[in-house]
């Protein structure tokens, strides 16, 4: 019974190493109640390219009107999509290298970003319907 014991136990650290080390490679990034993540030069990176879930990227800025009217929608999907998409925000004016980095000309422009990579850009106040339709592509079921 030992011997039973002890190949068990081998077999339990091994699934937990395994565990372990998946958790540590990709990370899903959730706040309470499906609440938006602002985005930052100190945790962009980490977001997008540690989420196990696709990434939906808010470029925006204060003085943007059609960028304050997308607010509402952006909280909606946030909330609607929790545990299935991580929905975050960038203020382009406060981290402007980051908006370089993916060419943002106008806002608010959205980037879903899957596995780290940028697989889709939507620009302007389109609306909730098209930035769910754009997000429903990269969902896992």
């Amino acid at each position: 019974m030992a011997e039973e014991d002890r190949e068990l136990e081998k077999i339990l650290q091994r699934k937990l190493r395994k565990l372990l080390s998946s958790t540590r490679e990709k990370t899903i990034f959730l706040t309470p109640k499906g609440e938006v993540i602002k985005l930052t030069s100190k945790n962009f990176d980490k977001v997008i390219n540690n989420s196990s879930l696709p990434v939906l990227v808010d470029f925006w800025a204060e003085w943007c009107m059609p960028c304050h009217m997308m607010a509402p929608v952006v909280e909606a999907l946030a909330k609607k999509y929790t545990g299935k998409a991580i929905i975050a925000k960038l203020n382009v004016d406060e981290y402007p290298e980051i908006a370089q980095r993916y060419y943002i000309m106008g806002i608010p422009t959205f980037i879903i970003f899957k596995n780290g990579k940028p697989v889709e850009k939507i620009v302007g106040a389109v609306g909730q319907g098209p930035l769910e339709k754009a997000l429903k592509k990269y969902l896992t079921t």
